[in-house]
């Protein structure tokens, strides 16, 4: 995701954002306690600290509907299922590490992907929470050959160097699917490093239900795609760390991260094994490539009892959700650009509708990343 970073919120939290909040959690749920008395503690509680604690219903209630207000997210029909991990004690590093390795566990299931959210420490007035520095907590390293191309996913290359740069030991020799250590902060002090276990990386090796030779390629991707550096922003209170999954949409790794020029680059392999002209765009070779690793992709995930979601599928679920918010009276905002598949968008109903515009200053909301 391209984003402009947001700095972590340092300063006091707003009355006005916490009392937006609390009167729309007090709307949608039934707490025991009143509206007024909830906001009579909060606001002696952020006069006397410049910040509140949420209870766990609201925190609940917070992520879940930042999820619900992702613009950019298809799979939002399930933001009312969302797990929450409550782990803001926590703020150390390693035990943040630790925690984030417990969520891929928790998550994987052995297949059976939950959606799941670990929140972290939030900022508080003069003392910034964890940060979490990868994009996802399981991403491949991009290793620089000496020849300039990159072994492994060309978008990391950066990251990689920088991992190394920090200690990080590079695998001998080195893959194309070697796991990145996360990057884990106290607030904005140097980053320190963490090997994610093995055990801990539900994997899905990739083969297709018709050509034998795609498993020659030896190719393989993550189950659990967890984001890691969006904060998390509920009721003014930001909290910087807080990993979130649901599940891959098959296009996802098919159709973007195994096709894209600047990642695996693979379709010109798969269109010379399929024995594709690829010497003219006119032929449509990286489309058929790219169906037929598309395939491979939902295939593999299937035979492994691995939850994956497909375009088609997920398309009519989504405007399930639309039609779920307008019966409630919400508005839906959706980015185009990212809800249309980039595989057969045409043939989705998806694509033949305009979105309300999302609104940057929409809460609660998953921020753009810190770093």
């Amino acid at each position: 995701m391209d984003h402009t970073p947001t700095a972590p919120r340092t300063t006091a939290v707003s009355v006005d954002a916490a009392t937006a909040f609390l009167e729309q959690f007090h709307a949608e749920t039934t707490p025991a306690q009143t509206l007024a008395g909830r906001l009579d503690e909060v606001r002696r509680e952020i006069d006397e600290t410049g910040t509140y604690v949420h209870t766990p219903d609201e925190l609940t209630f917070g992520a879940r509907v930042a999820w619900r207000n992702a613009a950019r997210c298809i799979g939002r029909l399930y933001w009312n299922s969302l797990r929450v991990r409550d782990r803001r004690g926590v703020s150390a590093p390693s035990d943040v590490a630790a925690e984030c390795v417990a969520h891929l566990r928790d998550a994987g299931r052995d297949g059976r992907i939950r959606s799941t959210i670990t929140v972290f420490a939030p900022d508080r007035p003069g003392e910034a929470g964890p940060r979490i520095h990868n994009e996802q907590l399981v991403r491949y390293a991009g290793h620089r050959t000496a020849s300039g191309r990159v072994r492994g996913d060309g978008r990391y290359a950066d990251f990689t160097d920088r991992a190394v740069g920090l200690g990080w030991e590079r695998p001998d020799p080195p893959g194309r699917f070697d796991v990145l250590p996360l990057l884990v902060s106290r607030g904005d002090a140097a980053p320190e490093l963490f090997e994610i276990p093995p055990d801990a990386v539900l994997e899905v090796p990739l083969h297709h239900p018709e050509h034998a030779w795609f498993a020659e390629l030896r190719l393989r991707w993550h189950a659990v795609p967890a984001i890691s550096n969006m904060p998390l922003e509920v009721g003014g209170v930001t909290y910087p760390a807080a990993p979130f999954n649901g599940w891959y949409l098959g296009t996802e790794i098919g159709a973007r991260n195994l096709a894209d020029a600047d990642r695996y680059d693979l379709l010109p392999v798969i269109g010379d094994r399929l024995g594709l002209d690829t010497t003219s765009e006119r032929t449509l070779w990286r489309d058929r490539a790219m169906l037929e690793m598309l395939r491979a992709v939902q295939h593999s995930f299937d035979t492994a009892g691995v939850t994956m979601a497909d375009h088609h599928t997920e398309s009519e679920r989504f405007l399930t959700h639309v039609a779920r918010e307008e019966s409630a009276g919400r508005r839906c905002p959706a980015d185009w650009s990212w809800i249309v598949p980039p595989v057969s968008g045409g043939l989705t109903k998806v694509y033949h509708r305009y979105y309300d515009e999302p609104d940057p200053a929409t809460r609660p909301a998953y921020l753009p990343p810190t770093a």
